[in-house]
């Protein structure tokens, strides 16, 4: 028996992330995620950190998107802690609109080797709807009471 330092890519399954976010199930989509998971917005320097904080995010995501759906998906792995390890990933496109403007983005996922969400990366364009999304964001945020 090998004992190999390969990731194990089978248990990533980007499949129920994008069922659970196209649906709008938070509730899914907190049970994919580690407890220590980080999120990389283009909204925000700082990644959002921890299942509460992503979770409370993705609440205000789904009140926020219009017609969010994912037009692609690409697998593979990718080492984003630097320590020469590569572990299994996935970038999945979508299709959004807030308040109007359309939105083009991609959410970059990294799994541990359990399959779980460890990190998420998400980019969107153009610059314009970065800043509609930026407000909406932080006005849900407010509405929440997780943004001051």
């Amino acid at each position: 028996m090998s004992m190999s330092k390969e990731p194990l890519v089978s248990a990533a399954d980007p499949s129920r992330f994008h069922d659970a976010a196209e649906a709008g199930d938070v509730a899914a989509l907190a049970a994919l995620f580690t407890d220590d998971i980080k999120l990389f917005s283009p909204v925000k320097f700082a990644p959002f950190e921890g299942k509460d904080q992503v979770v409370g995010l993705f609440h205000v995501l789904v009140r926020t998107f219009e017609d969010f759906h994912y037009i692609g998906e690409f697998d593979g792995t990718a080492d984003t802690t630097g320590d020469g390890t590569p572990a299994p990933s996935a970038v999945l496109l979508f299709r959004t609109t807030v308040n109007g403007k359309q939105i083009h983005g991609i959410d970059m996922l990294q799994f541990d080797d359990a399959g779980m969400i460890k990190e998420i990366t998400v980019m969107v364009r153009p610059q314009s709807a970065v800043v509609t999304l930026g407000e909406a964001i932080l006005a849900g945020l407010r509405a929440d009471g997780l943004a001051p």
